[in-house]
This record gives structure tokens, sequence and C-alpha cells, in this order.
């Protein structure tokens, strides 16, 4: 439910705080002093249009910011589509909010965080139904019709049953689309995925040998360059010039007169250590570089093959993979595709049956389905009738219309029929209404009045109450058309309403009112010069005092009648308690 609503420099409102609590709330005031505003900046908030003339005049943006504490009946589908996203803070509350710019942009935010706002709308659908202007109504959306058609009928369990079997009818059909494509391209898949399979099985590659064949063949077209730079590398190491001996002859020289010099200062004993190694090490060293130089091999055929093989493999990436692990891998996923193919005639015949098997207890399901909506169509067509009377719309008629499209591929039916279906079922539902006798039914969306659209909307309201888990109604334009008589009517029912729901009205109509248990009263001020919208919460004499204007000039008369208004609401309340009390 909405429980505080902040708008900031919106239209004529320059700044306005509400609380709200549960129950039936009321806004009264004259015609223009602004009820209708807080109604557009609530569905601004909501995801609706905002325009930027919406923005108070001197002001660079507009905000409006609705706290709703979130009843049980919404809480899963909002934290869903608030999880999605990362918005979820407080499980039990969330705060909309919306910023208009002087500039032209819009800013939608859930929680804080700026957001579209489409998700601004999808959030809004399940916490308020605004009722007045035809366009905001939800259940002028067909496809809310058979939802609310459902929850009167109280066929949860049935609709969970057939929706289990719907989901694995619906993986079944996938996994048959899927064989089916392949089947019918099998045989020229199956060739190309057998030589694909070959060519890389024939290559026997292995995963480092890329690198390996690289420095093979950079070792074996450069055989000549590296034979010189060795040989030459040995000459110095052990020949040596005609003048001078090679490395090793002169640091053998070096080491002899180090280890004479050891004897006689035995201090030196570790510098004849430190050469010792190092010629060791040299010997070593020329040692190595005399058996790689005899390893070069100068080998044209063998480069031609280094090549050919690089080549391969350079060849098969472009195909299958940039590395060779890609190749290996896609010849794994090939072979698996290979045995898919190779027994989906197999697969397909058992898909097939449990096809059949998965309709037959769907079109099952789906009957029953139809059957029970059929049933509580009746009933609730009869008592949203007796709602309308109770409305002063005593001619009007309501039908619920459910029919089904036939489809080739659809569920059998009993008859023999095949009808489409979807994860609701095989109807299509939707509601209309006569309001003038021989007019005919129409949808409800054609209904041209705005107070007798809030009046239907009201009447199946109250009978939908159960069903309809919105937790937050307006209702706008109600009293539209109706007196006295009908406002108490109205204001019955609106009250009861609101036992299920919050209930938001704006009405000029006292008896109507006076069922309220939150009021405020809407009124223009002038303040330096500019008008701004006030909105002030009555209780006791202060309401007494709007009743009685409501009904005409404050007198006596106007007084006593208000008073004898409020009487009688109290005691049709208090009745009602005691009545379902006992």
């Amino acid at each position: 439910m909405l429980t505080e609503l902040q708008i900031e420099n919106f239209a004529i409102i320059q700044k306005l705080h509400l609380d709200f609590l549960p129950g039936l709330v009321i806004f009264t005031g004259e015609t223009g002093a602004g009820k209708s505003i807080i109604m557009d900046a609530l569905e601004a908030v909501l995801g609706g249009r905002a325009e930027t003339t919406a923005i108070r005049t001197g002001a660079e943006r507009a905000q409006v910011e609705a706290t709703f504490r979130l009843d049980s009946a919404v809480r899963e589908p909002i934290h869903a589509l608030l999880k999605a996203e990362d918005l979820l803070d407080d499980p039990d509350y969330i705060v909309m909010g919306r910023e208009i710019r002087r500039e032209g942009r819009n800013i939608a935010r859930i929680n804080g965080r700026t957001v579209t706002a489409a998700l601004q709308r999808s959030v809004g659908e399940y916490l308020i139904d605004i009722h007045g202007q035809s366009e905001h109504l939800s259940l002028l959306h067909v496809r809310n019709h058979l939802h609310l058609l459902d929850g009167f009928a109280d066929i949860g369990e049935l609709l969970a049953q057939y929706q289990v079997i719907y989901r694995q009818l619906v993986e079944v059909r996938a996994e048959l689309q899927h064989l089916r494509t392949l089947e019918q391209d099998a045989a020229r898949r199956m060739d190309m995925l057998t030589y694909q399979i070959q060519e890389i099985d024939a290559a026997q590659l292995q995963t480092d040998e890329e690198s390996n064949l690289r420095q093979d063949r950079t070792r074996l077209a450069n055989a000549e360059s590296l034979a010189k730079h060795a040989q030459q590398a040995l000459i110095v190491l052990e020949e040596g010039s005609p003048e001078v001996g090679g490395v090793n002859d002169l640091l053998g020289e070096a080491l002899d007169a180090l280890r004479n010099l050891a004897r006689i200062d035995t201090s030196t004993e570790p510098l004849y250590e430190r050469l010792s190694s190092s010629v060791t090490a040299l010997q070593d060293l020329t040692l190595e570089v005399r058996n790689y130089a005899e390893n070069i091999e100068f080998n044209p055929r063998l480069l031609d093959q280094v090549e050919e093989r690089i080549d391969l493999i350079n060849n098969l990436k472009r195909k299958y993979g940039e590395t060779i692990d890609a190749i290996i891998a896609y010849a794994q996923k090939a072979r698996a595709e290979l045995e898919s193919i190779t027994h989906a005639e197999e697969r397909i015949s058992e898909l097939e049956e449990r096809q059949v098997s998965l309709m037959t207890a769907l079109s099952g399901y789906g009957q029953a389905l139809s059957q029970r909506r059929s049933e509580s169509a009746g009933e609730l067509s009869r008592g949203i009738e007796v709602e309308l009377q109770d409305l002063q719309m005593e001619r009007a008629r309501f039908q619920i219309e459910i029919t089904q499209r036939p489809d080739e591929n659809g569920l059998p039916l009993q008859d023999g029929q095949r009808v489409a279906f979807d994860a609701n079922g095989i109807d299509r539902v939707e509601f209309l209404v006569e309001t003038n006798p021989g007019e005919g039914f129409k949808p409800l969306v054609k209904i041209a009045s705005g107070g007798e659209t809030s009046r239907l909307m009201l009447a199946l309201k109250n009978v939908l109450a159960n069903a309809d888990k919105i937790p937050t109604l307006v209702f706008d334009e109600i009293d539209q058309g109706i007196g006295g008589r009908v406002g108490m009517v109205v204001g019955e029912k609106l009250w009861n309403l609101s036992h299920q729901h919050q209930v938001m009205c704006i009405t000029h109509l006292p008896q109507l009112a006076a069922y309220g248990e939150q009021h405020y009263r809407v009124v223009k001020a002038l303040q330096d010069g500019r008008t701004h919208v006030e909105v002030q919460p009555l209780a006791d004499q202060k309401r007494l005092a709007e009743l009685a204007q409501m009904l005409g000039p404050i007198s006596e008369g106007t007084l006593q009648s208000a008073e004898e208004i409020l009487k009688i609401v109290h005691h049709q309340k208090t009745g009602k308690v005691e009545d379902k009390s006992k």
C-alpha cells in the first residue's frame, strides 16, 4: 500500500508531503483545486508520461517520490523484478521516484537508483490501479481478464498442474524441432562431420608441437649461419691464433701460475679455486658448443617437411579454431553431433511418443480449466450485474466471453477438434458489457462515459476483491452523474472494498466522502503573488464543515444534514462490523 507521497514543483504544487493509512482515503475540494494534479503526479511516479509542461513555472525540475509497503500478494513478483536489476533493499518497502527536468530529461528511480521508465511501469502495475480515464485502467487490458477470472474461480492449483505438463511439453517440442532440423540435412551433415573428424584425426595433432616446429624451422633455415658462428666460437676457445693460443690454453696457463702462487702464499688459495671452477665451466661449455656444431643439420628436405607440417596446422586453424587445443575441441564436438545424428531417428521416435502422451494429459487439464472457468463466468457476471444495479446502472448487463482458437497443431478436444493453447490453457477470455439495452455487448474499452467506467470498475473490484491482488486502488470521477442516494451506496461499496485494498477516491459527494477513514481537503492558496496547492487533513469539526460545504453554503441546515450523513454512515459501518463478528 502507498504510505507516503512527496511532490515538489509539479504543476501548481510547490511542495507537498502526504502520509497515508490503510482503508478508504478521501480527497475533496472545489473543481480545479488540484486534486487531479496529485493523481497526475502519482501516475508519473508509476512510470506514466511526464511532460516538461508539468514543471512549476520558474523551477528547473519537478520531483515526485512515493513509498510503498509491500503486501504479501505482490511481494514475490516485485522482488523478482528488483532482484533481476539488483535493486532490492528493504524486502518490505519500495521507494519509487520520478524527476522531470526543464531541458527535457526524465529520470525514473527505484530505491534511489536510476531505472528505465519501462521497468518503473512494470513495478507500478503491481502497486496501484488508477480508475478514472480509460487509458489508465488495468481492467481494460484484455490480457488481465483471464487471470482475474481464474482468481475468482480459485483454480490456482489446477492451473499449476497444467503448467508443469506444459513446460515439459515445451522442452520436448524444442528437442524434437532441433532433431528434425538435423534430420532434414542429416546425410550431408554426416558426410561433412565425418570428413572434418577424419581430417583432424589424420593430422595427429599434439598440444605443444607448434612451438617446437617453429623452432625446428628456424634452425633448419639458418643452418649455415649457425654452423659458422659455432665454429668461430670453437676457434677462439680451443685454437686461438698463431700469435696467441686459445682461451682454454691461456686460462690453463693462468691456473698453473695461481697454483704456484698458492703454494707460497696460502691466502691466495681462494683465487686459485675460483679460476679452477671457471676453467672447468669453460671446458664444459666448449664441449657443448662442439656437440651443437656437430649436430647442425643441413637438410633441405627436412625443412620442407617442417614447412608442410606448419602449413597443415595453419590450414586446420583457419577451419576449426585459433589454436591446436581449439581444433581438438572442435573434433570432439563434431563426434558428439555425429553421434546425435546417428541416433536421431531413435530419439525422435521416443520424443514423439512422449509428445502424444503429454498432449493427451495437457488436454485433460486444459478442458478441466475451461470447464471451471465457464462455470465461474456465469457466477461472476451475475455478481457484477447485482453490483451495477446498486450503482444506478440497473439496465447494464455483463458478460464473459470464453473462446478457443482452432489450430491443427493444438490440443485435441473430446469432440475431435484441435485448439491453440499456451501456458494458461486453451481459453481466450474477455469481459464485455452492455450499458444500455439494445446496444449489444462491447469490450470494456468502448465504454465512453468516465462515470460509467469508474462505476463498472468499482463493481468489478467488489466482486473480484479477493482475486485482485493490486494493493492500492484509486477512483476518480466515480461520482459523475449520480446523486446523493447512490453516493451512499458507492461510498459503502468503496468502504467494503477497503477491507481488502487501500482505496483512494476523489469525490464531490458528501454522502460518499463520509465513508472515508482518512479525509484530505485540497485547496488553492495564494502566497507571495503565486498560486499553490495545499492539502489539509480533516477530522471532527473540520470534516463536518467540509461535508456541509459540499452540500451547499454552510448553515445550520447543511451542518445538520452533514451530521446526519455521518451518523448514518457510522451506523452502517458498525452494523457491518457487528454482522461480521457474529
